[in-house]
């Protein structure tokens, strides 16, 4: 029913990924697997929505409270995760770094620590030490780690990837009360970056921060989140989030429509949304099943042209984050080999603090994805014998 095979040219798009590819690698004419869009088409429901704004032809200002936006995420969230969702409270803005840049300069001050876990999205990195933060990283996995951290007098808030990025681990129940446990004790906000959600794999539940949080006031916690990244229109911008007081819900969307002048937000991220959320469930769970049927292909090519690398798919999302530290290879040479040689584009670990491992965006027609791994292997196996 729906084709992710078919490949569509982006040159001459204005895409990140693959006009601004020498942005970042020095080098244009390379095939990209870096930021992370989807090389898909949207949903045909999504783009029969957007038509059919177009067509109207009008496009005056807009407010996100009116029309079926907030009543598309209740519904989107009762029928995905069995959450109730409360659209009033709901908030609105251009994206999820934004909103997290908000509640930032809400909660904290400058020089203030901001808990992660490590590896560490890029952009968690640059929202943090931008605002004059301190970023205060955390190996996943080593709670007394985190406690430390967190106990520190000057941690403020907690920033959790839910599901993890770039590592696309999923957080349990379990481990996520665990958190919000730790939070409370040390009077540390908690900030839950959700937009990879809606990707996790069969067999790996994603929960809502909503449900840990409760009704519970005392505890300052914020959900950030967008579905843009699921449903492949980060473009037309736009997310939302949930803040748990009421209080510093509207002090959120006072900043936002007169420190930032956030009025009216873009009118077709409202109808894509919409759309995505009514009508988008049997597009995301067939790319939710051709994504595992290409991490499955790299897991078996990995396993015959790299055997010390032992590597599983994720947990959710798009990205295969792969460990070649047993390959002893350095990162630098690496890039090298795989830009001048391979003519691909690769993320390099050490934009997320990890030297050694590789994030490779799987986003595409599986051809593609082919041609990725295949020049992966080749480039570890020329330098690990040379």
């Amino acid at each position: 029913m729906y084709d992710f095979d078919r490949e569509i040219d982006r040159h001459g798009t204005s895409s990140v990924q693959w006009d601004g590819i020498a942005d970042r690698f020095g080098v244009s004419e390379l095939l990209p697997f870096t930021i992370s869009d989807m090389d898909f088409a949207s949903p045909p429901e999504v783009l029969a929505a957007l038509r059919e704004r177009v067509d109207h032809g009008v496009f005056g200002y807009t407010d996100w409270r009116l029309g079926d936006f907030r009543e598309a995420i209740r519904h989107w969230y009762a029928s995905r995760y069995g959450a109730a969702i409360d659209p009033g409270a709901l908030v609105y803005a251009p994206s999820v770094l934004s909103q997290l840049s908000q509640l930032l300069q809400m909660w904290t001050e400058p020089g203030d620590g901001i808990v992660v876990h490590t590896p560490t999205y890029d952009g968690f990195r640059k929202a943090v030490t931008g605002l004059g933060r301190e970023l205060r990283g955390v190996p996943i996995g080593d709670p007394e780690a985190l406690e430390w951290e967190l106990a520190r007098p000057d941690s403020r808030v907690l920033l959790l990837c839910s599901p993890h990025n770039p590592t696309g681990r999923v957080w349990t129940e379990e481990e996520l009360t665990a958190f919000a446990e730790l939070a409370e004790r040390h009077g540390v906000a908690v900030i839950s970056d959700e937009i990879h959600a809606d990707l996790t794999t069969d067999g790996h539940r994603h929960v809502p921060w909503t449900r840990i949080a409760g009704a519970d006031r005392s505890r300052r916690w914020a959900l950030v989140t967008s579905g843009t990244k699921a449903f492949n229109f980060p473009a037309l911008s736009g997310s939302y989030g949930i803040v748990g007081d009421p209080e510093e819900r509207t002090a959120f969307i006072r900043r936002m429509e007169t420190g930032e002048g956030l009025a009216s937000p873009a009118v077709l991220s409202l109808t894509a949304h919409i759309a995505a959320y009514r009508r988008g469930a049997a597009w995301l769970d067939a790319l939710r099943g051709y994504v595992a049927g290409t991490m499955g292909m790299v897991r078996d090519r990995l396993a015959e042209g790299l055997p010390e690398v032992d590597w599983a798919p994720p947990q959710a999302g798009y990205l295969a984050w792969i460990d070649l530290r047993p390959l002893g290879i350095e990162e630098d040479r690496l890039q090298e080999e795989l830009v001048t040689a391979e003519k691909v584009a690769i993320m390099p670990g050490g934009v997320y603090g990890a030297p050694g491992f590789v994030r490779l965006n799987l986003g595409c027609p599986r051809s593609k994805a082919e041609r990725g791994v295949d020049a992966l292997v080749r480039a570890a196996n020329r330098l690990r014998t040379a």
